[in-house]
């Protein structure tokens, strides 16, 4: 019994600590599926919350993780991993049995999971969950107290500072369709011989105080829409997409509404794109850090643009720069495209060839020395 408590304690550490560092390595991903979610649950009072429920979590996954494979106060961490376990459980079966969730971000971007093998994932992790904590006993610390407690200390001190960096400098691995090296084209066509999802689609009525639900094909052959009251669409997945593009929807407008995307992708040479979701929240000095970097650019005749959802505040704050011109983003395009508000791209044609947060604005320079 000792041998079998022993390979699910480092199963489990192990799993716990890869999951984190892959979520902890882009923690907004993380608060983006959060927001999904919650918009599904009608819960968007919560949106605010996200990234610091996605940076609490990713940090616990790891000290979680390091504490059972040390057999660090098993006890309390075997019950609070249940309880983590059943919370996480019930996501990725909510996610699979509802359709309404395509991925549930277990592993974040790089390691895309469907619903399925996300809930049997968690199955099996809660039962090694479930034999830990019923024999938690048969542990014990592998390591003296004072190292076990000097290691906890140094996981809890790598969550905080490398989630810190990450969410200045950008993700330390890229694993988002518009990482350094891909072709922002290519990854907007969708595969050949692909199918989109399919939908069951019924609707929910009321007549009388009573609840009916049918589809086109099955309406009473009395429908009348005094007769009956519309309560709900309801859409359930019944085939998923075969394959999709990794990039959907990916569109840029010029300040008149008119789609400029093929003729800024299309161009050849380096241009640079600036990723500013919202001019409000925008890193700090961002406005001086664009300045420079257009200058920069200027000097060497590369053009500069600065996709936004936020024209007119971006457009008041940079009214005196010159080599910017504006253009319209969407703002779940940006968020999904740039991490860190704001973000640069250097790009030759439709190849990107730098990505760079506002804080290491002086790369940008540099690269176009």
């Amino acid at each position: 019994m000792k041998l079998l408590v022993n390979i699910s304690r480092i199963l489990v550490g192990v799993l716990f600590i890869f999951s984190g560092l892959v979520k902890a390595n882009d923690p907004l991903g993380l608060s983006y599926k959060m927001q999904e979610f919650f918009e599904v649950w009608g819960l968007h009072g919560l949106n605010d919350y996200t990234l610091m429920l996605s940076v609490l979590m990713n940090g616990f996954e790891i000290v979680a993780g390091v504490a059972v494979l040390l057999g660090w106060r098993m006890r309390l961490f075997s019950w609070l991993l249940l309880i983590l376990i059943i919370f996480f459980t019930f996501l990725t079966g909510y996610a699979l049995f509802s359709g309404k969730i395509k991925t549930c971000g277990c592993f974040g971007d790089c390691l895309p999971l469907s619903p399925t093998q996300s809930f049997w994932k968690d199955i099996f992790l809660l039962v090694l969950i479930v034999i830990i904590l019923v024999k938690h006993q048969l542990v014990k610390p592998v390591l003296p107290a004072i190292t076990n407690n000097f290691l906890i200390f140094l996981s809890i001190a790598f969550c905080i500072v490398g989630q810190w960096y990450v969410l200045t400098y950008l993700p330390v691995v890229d694993c988002l369709p518009y990482k350094i090296g891909n072709n922002l084209q290519e990854q907007m066509k969708t595969p050949e011989g692909a199918l989109p999802d399919s939908f069951a689609i019924s609707f929910k009525y009321r007549k009388d105080g009573k609840d009916l639900v049918f589809d086109m094909n099955n309406f009473p052959e009395d429908f009348d829409e005094e007769k009956y009251e519309y309560v709900d669409r309801i859409q359930k997945l019944v085939r998923p997409a075969t394959g999709q593009a990794a990039i959907a929807d990916f569109v840029l407008r010029n300040t008149q509404g008119g789609d400029i995307t093929d003729s800024i992708l299309n161009q050849q040479g380096q241009y640079i794109m600036l990723f500013v979701k919202d001019a409000g929240t925008a890193g700090k000095n961002w406005i001086e850090h664009a300045s420079v970097v257009a200058k920069a650019a200027a000097a060497k005749g590369i053009p500069m643009y600065i996709v936004t959802a936020t024209v007119t505040q971006v457009q008041s704050q940079l009214y005196n720069v010159d080599n910017i011109h504006i253009v319209m983003g969407d703002a779940t395009i940006i968020k999904t495209a740039a991490r860190v508000n704001p973000t640069y791209f250097v790009m030759d044609g439709a190849f990107v060839k730098g990505k760079f947060a506002n804080s290491n604005y002086e790369k940008v320079v540099e690269m176009l020395k």
